[in-house]
């Protein structure tokens, strides 16, 4: 299954963050620890590059991803030009105070009176953005839901009297190239819910578990190693928790959605879905094909 999503603010909301890139000292972009790169919306990277404006990648959710993955991914990025990257969960307040000062370090020449510094809030739909604005300001002035895309509009706020923060709505890419990228994104919730189809996307990630973390599984549920496949972890997990309809068959459907709850929640354990070493290999098994360059209006703003 191919997931797309890209709702018609979103375009809009691109162009206007072209035009502020260019009046920002710093781009934060908030990554989902679970699945940094599949989380990172590539017209992110081409904005700010062409502005040649330094990042701070957050991997936000931390405390629900694979230590030892999230450990790569850190080195990964950091290793980048212009990147700096720390893990975190921005509903910590104690840990995202730390921000400002690494913010500083990558824009050392800012940060005073005269000249504060000008900080850009990027990433995708439902990924921690709103949550950390008001975790840094100490105060609700983003609307934060568990649904993707609740912030529509771009917000500009005051961080003391040397920094300026800039929120942006959540962005996606019209084309999503990786099939895996999409239902990595649907398992995690960054899109929304009339894009994909649950059941699939619960058996891709019952799949992931079961060559990654069968360990989990089997504390969870109890699925049986002789389980194979996706949608026999999901008929593991109707069998265990009685989910039956009317006339006695399993309820796969609510067997599915419970799956995707436990994963998102963390009920399930410290999960992550992507490693360095898997996006490598997936990009190297890859072969761009013409049809599948992105739109004229995304080339222009790249």
């Amino acid at each position: 299954m191919s997931i797309q999503w890209f709702p018609g603010h979103m375009n809009a909301a691109r162009k206007k963050a072209a035009e502020s890139m260019e009046k920002v000292d710093l781009v934060i972009e908030v990554l989902d620890a679970r699945l940094p790169q599949a989380s990172s919306n590539p017209m992110i990277a081409s904005l700010r590059q062409a502005r040649q404006r330094p990042c701070l990648k957050i991997l936000n959710k931390s405390d629900l991803a694979d230590p030892a993955a999230t450990k790569a991914w850190l080195a990964h990025y950091s290793a980048q030009p212009q990147v700096s990257a720390v893990a975190l969960s921005c509903r910590k307040p104690a840990e995202v105070a730390k921000l400002p000062a690494l913010c500083l370090k990558l824009a050392p020449h800012r940060g005073t009176v005269l000249k504060p510094l000008r900080m850009m809030i990027m990433g995708i739909p439902n990924v921690g953005k709103s949550t950390l604005m008001n975790a840094l300001l100490k105060k609700r002035v983003a609307k934060v839901g568990d649904e993707p895309a609740v912030t529509k509009t771009q917000q500009r706020l005051l961080l003391g009297n040397n920094m300026v923060l800039i929120d942006t709505p959540g962005l996606m890419w019209p084309k999503i190239d990786h099939p895996s990228d999409g239902l990595m994104l649907a398992a995690s919730h960054a899109i929304g819910v009339n894009a994909v189809i649950e059941d699939e996307v619960a058996n891709f990630l019952a799949e992931q578990l079961l060559v990654h973390y069968p360990q989990l599984l089997l504390k969870r549920y109890g699925s049986s190693p002789a389980v194979i496949d996706g949608p026999g972890v999901i008929e593991t997990i109707a069998r265990a928790r009685g989910y039956r309809v009317k006339g006695g068959d399993l309820d796969l459907e609510k067997a599915a959605h419970t799956l995707l709850q436990d994963y998102r929640s963390g009920a399930l354990g410290r999960i992550s879905l992507e490693t360095p070493e898997s996006r490598a290999a997936l990009l190297a098994s890859y072969v761009v094909a013409p049809s599948d360059a992105l739109p004229q209006e995304v080339q222009e703003a790249e």
